[in-house]
């Protein structure tokens, strides 16, 4: 089956009120009429503009399309199992117009009448809904509550479809992981014939970080020294999510090293943490003073030290 995107067709926003559908819908009829349009698709338009207007203007057609979830226009889907078993006795929707399905769902709020299908007004439950939400690195490692704001389908007084904002308190719980799903019981779609409403998921999508890059519970830090640092060796400052500590640095380190700081990456949710690993990176002064030029090359001149032996 091919998606419709029936709100982008009649120009509205996805939370439109019935009269702005109507506008919209008189509008683009009159301008698209085969009477009147000159346009060699208005004809295709007309017919879209009409399909679209029928589902939209009635408040359980429109609840019934929004639970099939939003996607790309032309794009090919199976509607959810539900429908599946409660609209349709065929197992494969492929041949199926979007508008037959809706077609389907009409003659399913009748009592049983000619056309109709089987458990006309039973109750159905609401569409689970998904959102992904931005996460800081810290937020995951400490745990955090956040406010989230979603334009959520539900239905008014009068059992109109429409998307209004809604804001949650979430709980990110300390060591969630990225991509991590926190469920959000009953705060999905709502229900049809008062079926209980779907659930939300709320994806936890990590933020890239300023230093640190995430491998599983593993971090890993780029931590520059100077030549000499690497030379001599030296003790430095490495940050970690859980404060500063002092790493020491071998004589003689080499660039890209990975020195590894045990327990300092991201908490586990049973406990235990991962390990922090500092990439070392040698640098070099941009803009070296005359006293550190004279010492570079006394250096250089002293030196027998080839590091390009091997491309011999």
């Amino acid at each position: 089956m091919k998606y419709k995107d029936y709100y982008e067709i009649l120009g509205v926003a996805r939370e439109a009120g019935a009269d702005d559908i109507k506008k919209a819908y008189r509008k683009l009829a009159h301008m698209y009429h085969p009477d009147v349009t000159k346009d060699p698709a208005g004809e295709e338009k007309f017919k879209e503009i009409q399909e679209a207007y029928a589902t939209l203007k009635d408040p359980e057609k429109r609840t019934a399309y929004d639970q099939l979830g939003r996607r790309a226009p032309g794009e090919s889907f199976e509607p959810p199992p539900d429908w599946q078993e409660f609209y349709h006795t065929d197992t494969s929707f492929s041949d199926v117009d979007l508008a037959d399905l809706l077609a389907a769902f009409a003659g399913a709020r009748g009592a049983g009448g000619a056309g109709g299908t089987r458990g006309a007004r039973r109750p159905r439950h609401g569409q689970d809904i998904e959102a992904s939400v931005p996460v800081t690195l810290e937020q995951l490692h400490d745990g955090a509550e956040i406010e989230v704001s979603l334009n959520l389908p539900q239905a008014d007084a009068q059992g109109l479809a429409h998307h209004a904002p809604k804001t949650f308190r979430v709980t990110i719980p300390k060591g969630a992981a990225d991509g991590q799903r926190l469920r959000l019981a009953g705060k999905g779609g709502p229900g049809l014939h008062g079926g209980q409403p779907g659930d939300l998921y709320i994806v936890l999508k990590l933020e890239p970080h300023a230093l640190y890059r995430v491998s599983g519970r593993d971090l890993y830090l780029d931590l520059p020294l100077t030549p000499s640092e690497a030379v001599l060796g030296a003790t430095v400052e490495v940050p970690t999510p859980r404060g500063r500590v002092e790493l020491k640095i071998a004589p003689g380190t080499a660039s890209g090293r990975q020195l590894r700081l045990g327990g300092r990456g991201m908490p586990a949710p049973g406990g235990g943490n991962g390990d922090l690993y500092a990439v070392v990176r040698i640098e070099v002064p941009k803009t070296p003073s005359e006293r550190e030029r004279a010492l570079y090359a006394e250096l250089a001149q002293a030196s027998n030290f080839n590091p390009r032996t091997h491309l011999r």
